[in-house]
């Protein structure tokens, strides 16, 4: 029997209900495929704030990174808005993902048949859609040094180092091998020299990758061709702040931010979570999607764990969800045969296990 350890942050708002249903379809795929999972809980964001004073405790960083990869839900909210910077739970989780070294952030943009008329675009310009953002996560604007505000101006410095772009360039590119074999490149190096440095860096190291097709692409056209003609991407690479927007934008091609799942990946550890934030507003009612929950759970065991067959079988079980008919509250005008609740959901896909 294999056995992993894994590190379970539920964190604050809806995180702890999308956790416990992802953990529930883990258990399924547990007695399916004769793997043993180790759960252990940690503190991040406003949870450990009220607990421990720390968004972030020591005790988190050091049991994520001696476990197999962590399953983590959600943080922030309105409640801690008027602490000082530092100590917000964002500002935990900027120090969470620096401190693990995930530098790949994997976010998938796909469109399920069945929910084809739930995006805002039209069905003939989605259907079909199946992207992969890989965005670089711990570099760029976000971490640049100088930065500071004044009275008169505020300023943030961005910065690449070609080691930087390399590693996560080597990501893109293996992945695309994978997939459709074409990565697009996103930057801005028209205007910016670190865009430059990308570009020349990314180039560079396709040369290593002949079986795949590298394009590049500015980021302000990107953005239109994302509404325009989203089925021409297949990897879509680029840096910290760019993906961080181009992501959420590609995430709503699909008609749900509740459906996409992501991955944070690095050489000691990796942090599957939704893409979507904490939605106080609904945390507690049980009305929560789970899916992208769950589908990240199936990222983890795919890309940490090596347990393909076990991942496909998640994947499978949503789908089989979804052409069920089987549809929480923001999908439930599309195709719905059964309106469920957060545990509802959770408990058809892993009996669909």
């Amino acid at each position: 029997m294999a056995s992993y350890n894994i590190s379970i942050i539920k964190g604050d708002g809806i995180g702890p209900e999308i956790i416990d249903e992802a953990i529930k379809v883990l258990n399924a795929v547990s007695k399916k495929f004769d793997i043993n999972f180790n759960f252990t809980e940690y503190l991040m964001g406003g949870c450990a704030i009220d607990e421990c004073g720390n968004p972030l405790p020591q005790e988190t960083i050091d049991g994520v990174l001696n476990s197999d990869a962590c399953l983590f839900g959600a943080i922030g909210g309105a409640k801690w808005d008027s602490l000082p910077r530092e100590l917000r739970p964002e500002s935990g989780l900027l120090r969470f993902r620096k401190e693990m070294g995930v530098f790949a952030n994997l976010r998938p943009a796909m469109v399920y048949d069945e929910l084809v008329d739930a995006s805002s675009l039209k069905p003939s310009v989605i259907k079909g859609v199946d992207i992969m953002v890989v965005r670089e996560l711990i570099g760029g604007i976000y971490f640049g040094e100088p930065k500071g505000k004044d009275d008169f101006k505020g300023w943030n410095t961005m910065v690449y180092t070609v080691p930087e772009i390399e590693r996560i360039a080597h990501v893109a590119f293996k992945l695309a091998q994978k997939r459709s074999k074409k990565v697009c490149s996103i930057d801005k190096a028209n205007v910016l020299d670190v865009s430059q440095l990308w570009r020349d860096t990314v180039t560079r190291i396709s040369a290593q990758y002949p079986d795949v097709t590298l394009s590049h692409m500015y980021v302000d056209n990107c953005a239109m061709q994302l509404i325009a003609n989203p089925r021409q991407f297949d990897v879509v690479l680029t840096g910290n702040i760019f993906g961080d927007i181009l992501s959420d934008e590609a995430s709503m091609l699909s008609g749900s931010i509740g459906l996409l799942p992501s991955a944070s990946t690095g050489l000691n550890t990796a942090v599957y979570e939704p893409i979507h934030g904490s939605a106080p507003d609904i945390a507690g009612l049980g009305i929560a999607n789970p899916i992208a929950t769950i589908s990240s759970a199936s990222m983890m065991l795919r890309y940490s764990l090596g347990e393909e067959k076990a991942a496909e079988a998640i994947d499978n079980a949503i789908k089989k969800a979804m052409k069920d008919g089987y549809r929480t509250g923001d999908l439930a005008a599309y195709d719905c045969v059964e309106k469920v609740n957060c545990a509802r959901m959770g408990d058809i896909i892993a009996s669909n296990i």
